[in-house]
C-alpha cells in the first residue's frame, strides 16, 4: 500500500512516496516522468520522519550520504544505473559515458541517460551528479536550474 507526504525544500515542494513503509519516490513539482498524483496513495506524514530528517540534514550541509532503505522499481538495467548513481560521491560528477563504463557497457551511455531520467527518487539517488561528456549540464527531470543549484550547493558554492 502506498502513502505520500509533501515537504518543503530549498528546491520547492517535494513529494515523498512510500510503499509498505519503504521510500519509493521523491518527486519535484513539474518533474518530467512524475507519476500521476492519484498513484501516490493516501497522505500520511507519519511514515516519513527518517527521510525528512535526512533530507533536512542534507539541505543543511551536514549529510553527505543518505542511508535510507529504498525501493527502486525499474528494469534490471535501470536498477543497475541507479545503484551506480549512489556511488557518485557528494560534490562530484560523472559523465554518462563514465557510468556506462562502470557498468561494463561502454557503448550504453544513451541507455544510461534514459535510465537516469527515469530515476524515481531524485536527490537521494543523485541523478543530478551526471553531466555531459564535455562537462555541460544535460537533461534533468527536475529542470536544469535545479540541477545547477544542487551541483553548486554540493560543491560549496553557496546554499541553494
Amino acid at each position: 500500500m502506498k502513502h505520500h507526504t509533501l515537504i518543503d525544500s530549498p528546491y520547492g515542494p517535494l513529494t515523498l512516496v512510500a510503499e509498505d513503509g519503504v521510500l519509493c519516490g521523491l518527486y519535484m513539482t513539474d518533474q518530467r516522468h512524475r507519476p500521476a498524483e492519484e498513484t501516490f496513495g493516501a497522505r500520511d506524514a507519519t511514515l516519513f520522519a527518517e527521510a525528512e530528517e535526512q533530507l533536512e540534514a542534507y539541505f543543511d550541509g551536514a549529510l553527505k550520504e543518505f542511508t535510507l532503505e529504498l525501493r527502486l522499481d525499474g528494469t534490471p538495467f535501470q536498477r543497475r544505473v541507479w545503484d551506480e548513481l549512489r556511488r557518485i560521491p557528494y560534490g562530484e560528477t560523472r559523465t554518462y559515458g563514465q557510468l556506462a563504463d562502470a557498468l561494463g557497457s561502454p557503448t550504453a551511455s544513451r541507455a544510461v541517460g534514459l535510465a537516469n531520467g527515469r530515476n524515481p527518487i531524485g536527490i537521494i539517488v543523485p541523478c543530478h551528479r551526471v553531466i555531459g561528456a564535455n562537462g555541460s549540464l544535460t537533461g534533468y527531470g527536475g529542470g536544469l536550474d535545479r540541477k545547477q543549484r544542487l551541483l553548486d550547493f554540493e560543491r560549496g558554492a553557496g546554499l541553494f
